[in-house]
């Protein structure tokens, strides 16, 4: 038996190519470890996190002396946090294990965008921001609910680092291919070197260490906007506020097959 030099490339690829398929295997398979964990984790700390609301909201109502009260809000407000993150995480794992799908189908898209508006009106108000719209009639391939939520997180960031006094906006571009939600703030913007990784899950940008939050809003929102065949898109410039854009696709007219189409006229 002599070996050439292509039958030893070839057993060498082999092995690269059995050894980084095992390799993938072993990957998925902690991978999808990691996403059932944390949905065990999820669905065992919903029920002591509500009763810690519970209890805290009794505290916020009873102690309201000057020595208590500040201490109840905080707590209501670190148990609602808590909240929030656990519901994130498990929507999170869901998502990417496929047990909660997206099923995007061709729809309007402003009602997703009001409910998404409704969600975060109370804390706008709060910190005096003007919230303004403009109503679209543009239709688009989405899931309703996981749009909401989508467009409801990037409310809630631009919400949480506008100044008081500020303005977010909403607005709906309809294009050829794509429909566009652009959701603009006068916060503080984001720095060119760190736009990349603010879609990473976690990230947190430095400038951003001081407000509430914990990284995973955007991560989430960019998973949605891909499960549904579109992407996300940010714009923004220290000092001016920031734009965030969804993209989503919109509804394509079925072509007439080629059979079908009426003879060209000939010149006789």
């Amino acid at each position: 038996f002599t070996e050439s030099m292509e039958s030893a490339i070839e057993s060498r690829l082999a092995q690269y190519l059995a050894a980084n398929a095992k390799a993938s295997g072993a990957l998925a398979q902690e991978r999808d470890k990691l996403h059932r964990w944390i949905g065990d984790i999820a669905h065992q700390t919903r029920t002591p996190i509500a009763n810690l609301l519970l209890y805290a909201e009794l505290l916020c109502e009873r102690l309201q002396t000057p020595q208590g009260a500040p201490s109840a809000d905080r707590l209501h407000a670190q148990t609602e946090k808590l909240q929030w993150l656990m519901e994130a995480l498990l929507k999170l794992s869901r998502l990417e294990t496929g047990v909660l799908a997206v099923r995007p189908a061709a729809g309007p898209v402003w009602p997703a965008v009001v409910k998404a508006l409704d969600g975060v009106r109370p804390a706008a108000a709060a910190k005096n921001l003007r919230l303004t719209a403009e109503p679209s009639p543009a239709q688009a391939v989405l899931d309703p609910k996981w749009t909401a939520e989508a467009v409801g997180n990037l409310l809630d960031n631009a919400v949480k680092y506008t100044p008081p006094g500020g303005t977010v906006s909403v607005r709906v571009t309809a294009y050829e291919l794509f429909c566009r939600i652009d959701v603009t703030d006068t916060g503080p913007g984001i720095p060119e070197e760190e736009q990349p990784r603010i879609f990473g899950r976690f990230y947190r940008a430095p400038n951003a260490r001081e407000a509430e939050g914990v990284g995973i809003g955007l991560y989430l929102t960019r998973q949605i906007a891909a499960a549904q065949g579109g992407y996300l898109k940010l714009q923004s410039t220290p000092g001016a506020g920031s734009t965030f854009s969804l993209f989503l696709p919109r509804p394509q007219p079925n072509l007439m097959p080629a059979k079908d189409l009426p003879p060209k006229e000939t010149g006789g």
